[in-house]
């Protein structure tokens, strides 16, 4: 490389250089609503308490599934069985057997989200946590973001152009700092958890359907740019 085409990262006086960058800050609606759904059971022994789990797995997993088109994922978890050993430990003698799933739903529709968290926290031993607010990973709403970090970076570069006098030539660099996801909002709800359970009694005691307002979420972006611009007559 010799002189004439060396490297001038700071443009030279017969095409100067302007770096600028462009930030943007939107807020929208959420996309999805996340629940996180936990099964317990507890036995004398670990076949009862196995026994227990499922059948309050498999209540919670039709429950959530009867909701159709609104619940857009159902995954399970973290599954255990776990004994619990005599108070002092001095012996290997078992009390009970402690069993626990994970569960995470997302759902697209807010309307039966109150609904479907009233109903599971109603369960035998059932506690959800959540919601927790999302953006998909792909909405717009990252694409909208970013084009408009580009348009406020090149508004930025033109208005120091009319400063000197003059006007922007080409763009040089175009850099994405990038558009950073919101950090979910975390609301926790703790289901019930009682001994026994009677459906008929819980069905006439259920309570009303929460009201859950969606949390607005705020995506950011930012973009640093360079400019050539006509030489100014200073």
């Amino acid at each position: 490389m010799d002189e004439t085409t060396a490297f001038t990262p700071y443009g030279t006086p017969e095409s100067p250089r302007v770096a600028v960058s462009g930030e943007a800050r939107l807020e929208v609606e959420p996309e999805l609503a996340r629940i996180s759904v936990t099964v317990l059971a507890r036995g004398t022994d670990r076949r009862s308490a196995l026994d227990d789990l499922t059948r309050r797995n498999a209540a919670v997993l039709d429950l959530i599934k009867g909701y159709g088109d609104a619940v857009e994922k159902l995954e399970t978890g973290a599954l255990s069985i776990s004994p619990e050993l005599g108070r002092h430990g001095r012996s290997e003698r078992v009390r009970a057997y402690h069993g626990r799933v994970h569960l995470t739903a997302e759902l697209t529709d807010f309307t039966a989200l109150g609904e479907l968290t009233t109903r599971l926290a109603d369960l035998e031993l059932t506690s959800v946590d959540g919601p927790w607010w999302e953006l998909r990973p792909d909405s717009p709403a990252y694409s909208e973001a970013r084009r408009m970090a580009v348009h406020e970076a090149v508004q930025r570069a033109r208005a120091y152009a009319d400063a000197l006098g003059t006007r922007l030539d080409a763009l040089v660099e175009l850099a994405d700092v990038g558009a950073e996801p919101p950090m979910p909002y975390r609301q926790s709800m703790r289901g019930m958890q009682v001994a026994s359970y009677d459906s008929a009694v819980a069905e006439d005691a259920s309570a009303p359907p929460l009201d859950l307002e969606p949390q607005r979420q705020t995506v950011y972006a930012t973009v640093n740019a360079r400019f050539t611009m006509h030489p100014p007559q200073l």
